[in-house]
């Protein structure tokens, strides 16, 4: 992948530039937010990983401002612990994050995890459209659109949308849907997958109440119901 580190700290950035470069991975560095835009608007971009505590803008608005014209990957970086400030970055699309310090390994291991997810676009991905009740996703493009209205999801959301959907009809665990989503283990109690399904539901139009594609399954987890259903 082409990996942006976003930190104003050089040693730290000297640090991570070194640590996520040891995989096959090109890595490149941009000391501010808006430093950063001007590569992701110049440049191809796979994966962000994005400190909140920047010079100027923080990492929530920079983050924000990135989600309005790119679907890149973002893995926030934070010594802010509070689940708040987790909460925080995933409303502004973070697909991951993740609190410092952390293990090495730990980074490593969420990196891998985000470059699982495959190409935005190319031979690798599914090529397949699937439509239910108005709903239409594309796995090649990795675009969803709602009754002709485009909707712009996060990487991450894209793939627990794609999860749920494929199998329409059942329902997901929170934990089984991270994994197979995600490619890894995730334990009872992150509470991250809710946030993302709040986020998703918000894009579509969708209501927790009401819902017309993603149900809430007390207990259990989610579930898009089938295309026709038995009364």
């Amino acid at each position: 992948m082409n990996i942006l580190i976003v930190e104003d700290d050089r040693r730290t950035a000297e640090l991570l530039e070194e640590l996520i470069g040891i995989g096959p991975h090109h890595v490149t560095c941009a000391p501010t937010g808006e430093d950063a835009l001007v590569h992701l608007r110049a440049a191809k971009v796979d994966l962000v990983v994005l400190d909140v505590m920047l010079p100027g803008r923080d990492g929530y608005s920079i983050c924000a401002e990135i989600r309005s014209f790119s679907s890149v990957r973002i893995l926030m970086l934070s010594a802010r612990h509070a689940p708040m400030d987790r909460v925080d970055g995933l409303r502004m699309g973070a697909d991951d994050y993740l609190a410092k310090p952390f293990h090495a390994q730990e980074l490593l291991a969420r990196v891998e995890a985000l470059s699982r997810r495959g190409p935005l676009s190319g031979p690798e991905s599914p090529n397949t459209v699937v439509e239910i009740r108005g709903l239409s996703m594309d796995g090649r493009a990795r675009t969803v659109r709602v009754e002709g209205r485009a909707v712009p999801l996060t990487g991450a959301e894209f793939d627990i949308l794609r999860t749920l959907v494929e199998r329409a009809g059942r329902v997901v665990s929170r934990e089984r849907l991270m994994e197979l989503a995600r490619g890894e283990e995730f334990g009872a109690f992150d509470r991250a997958i809710d946030m993302h399904i709040s986020n998703i539901r918000r894009k579509l139009g969708d209501s927790a109440r009401t819902p017309r594609w993603i149900r809430t399954i007390r207990g259990v987890g989610y579930q898009v119901p089938a295309e026709r259903e038995r009364s």
